[in-house]
């Protein structure tokens, strides 16, 4: 008996915590770290009798989040309990949403670098849910439970099974963080559990003609692109020797709990479970179930505005820019919205592209800022930029400003005004400088003479030293090539 062919099958499921000011059923401060235990209230720590209320900006972020996904968004909905049992799950269930989540049947496009759609996955739904807490294992025999982050909202994304590779998955998360950071629903921080995901993720497998399936794991709380691919590239080395040596056969709803260990780069076995079963979901007795009005979609779809891949088309077209600016000015929602407003001031908007691409994010970079907090604004950047497009000063003499627009803060005009940077276009001026330039050095003349055609470049620098670096350089380069030429009978 021999395998003929080996089909991966992952699908994600992505939980999001959503920027919202409070938690998702109390008044408690929504906010990442601080002092364990010192952000809960009854609700939270699921005490007796404290009852939760729906926030509604819970309700309309996670809308937000299903219309960036092209999810149809529900008109009636309601609120479930999944049972089960951790020591950071104050209540014993979590609330949550089961079989009419918020959102249904969405789409998300992965793409290439150049914008090429690669593959479409489904996205089955999106629903709410809440946080549990956190459980920190120091050093010692104990381990302690920090509950501030006990309720915070979440959004859960399940996709369908679409996804054929590792690689394909990490670009899954690494597109919807984009999208949900690019709408300001979240801050998307792997590092700070903002965001995690789980891979299903099972073989399809042809052997001697017949096709079988290897029973799916679900890979738990994977936290960065790396972990996704390194995760999901081990566990199908796993799944193809355990098919070969001791195969088993797929249940539908069957799935086994893997933890990823970093360290040993393996996958580890921590629990089975059939979902239905063991979490014996029912209705929220606490808060009933609502309708959602159109209004209220409308303000949701209204905050979604336009995606990231749909921007970058645009930029493209708009602008002529390459595809590695796009991807680069697109990073950010911040930093894209600021680039547009800089260049529909500009004569010059590829210019404020470059202005931005090259010397911008060099100083972002560097003091390891966000673009809200350089003391520059897109108004000032195009006035500067305008200024050298009209030639009033040269690109070098740009660059100086810049950095004292950096230092200052002061808008470009005052300061090409107080350093006497002004650009000379008057071609009676430049002229002038041009016939000193050449009656103060005879040598260089005669020097052109014999052929040294150098001598153009440096009597160049003599012309732009006597205006202080003023004069505008194409017309002081034409005007001391037509006065060479006049004076040497050479053409240029």
């Amino acid at each position: 008996m021999s395998i003929e062919k080996v089909e991966v099958i992952i699908g994600c499921e992505i939980h999001t915590q959503l920027l919202t000011a409070t938690k998702a059923f109390c008044a408690c401060e929504n906010r990442y770290g601080g002092m364990p235990n010192s952000r809960v209230c009854p609700v939270c720590l699921g005490l007796p009798g404290a009852m939760p209320r729906i926030s509604s900006e819970y309700v309309k972020l996670g809308a937000v989040a299903g219309y960036a996904l092209n999810c149809k968004i529900a008109s009636f909905t309601k609120f479930d309990r999944k049972h089960y049992f951790y020591p950071d799950l104050a209540k014993g269930y979590q609330i949550t949403q089961y079989d009419i989540p918020l959102c249904q049947d969405g789409l998300v496009e992965l793409r290439d670098l150049e914008g090429n759609i690669l593959r479409s996955v489904r996205v089955e739904r999106i629903h709410l849910e809440e946080d549990v807490g956190k459980s920190l294992h120091l050093e010692g025999a104990h381990s302690y439970i920090d509950y501030n982050r006990s309720g915070t909202p979440l959004i859960e994304i399940v996709t369908k099974p679409d996804m054929r590779s590792p690689e394909e998955a990490a670009l899954f998360m690494q597109t919807v963080q984009e999208i949900l950071r690019y709408v300001g629903i979240t801050k998307g921080n792997l590092e700070e559990g903002n965001m995690r995901c789980d891979a299903n993720i099972n073989l399809k497998i042809t052997e001697d003609g017949k096709e079988y399936r290897t029973p799916i794991s679900e890979i738990k709380n994977l936290n960065s692109f790396r972990a996704i691919k390194d995760a999901c590239n081990y566990e199908i080395k796993r799944q193809k020797e355990e098919f070969i040596n001791d195969r088993q056969e797929y249940v539908a709803g069957y799935k086994r709990t893997m933890g990823w260990d970093e360290e040993k780069g393996e996958t580890v076995i921590q629990r089975t479970k059939n979902s239905f079963v063991d979490y014996r979901f029912v209705v929220e007795p606490d808060i009933k179930p609502f309708y959602i009005s159109e209004e209220f979609k409308a303000e949701a779809f209204k905050m979604v505005g336009e995606l990231p891949a749909a921007k970058r088309e645009r930029l493209k077209k708009e602008f002529g820019l390459s595809d590695f600016d796009v991807q680069t000015l697109t990073s950010s929602r911040e930093l894209v919205l600021w680039f547009e407003k800089t260049a529909s001031l500009s004569d010059d908007p590829k210019k404020a592209a470059n202005w931005i691409l090259a010397e911008v994010l060099a100083v972002l970079n560097e003091k390891n800022i966000g673009i809200s907090e350089l003391n520059i604004t897109p108004e000032q950047l195009s006035q500067l930029i305008n200024a050298i497009s009209r030639n009033n000063i040269t690109g070098k003499q740009g660059k100086e400003v810049f950095a004292l627009m950096l230092e200052t803060g002061k808008n470009p005009q005052d300061i090409i005004k107080e350093k006497g940077f002004q650009q000379v276009s008057d071609q009676g001026e430049i002229e002038t400088f041009v016939e000193q330039a050449i009656n103060a050095n005879p040598k260089a003349v005669e020097d052109f003479k014999k052929g040294k055609t150098n001598v153009v470049g440096w009597l160049m620098g003599q012309v732009m030293k006597l205006s202080r670096g003023q004069a505008n350089p194409e017309t002081a380069t034409r005007l001391l090539k037509k006065r060479l030429s006049e004076i040497t009978g050479i053409q240029l």
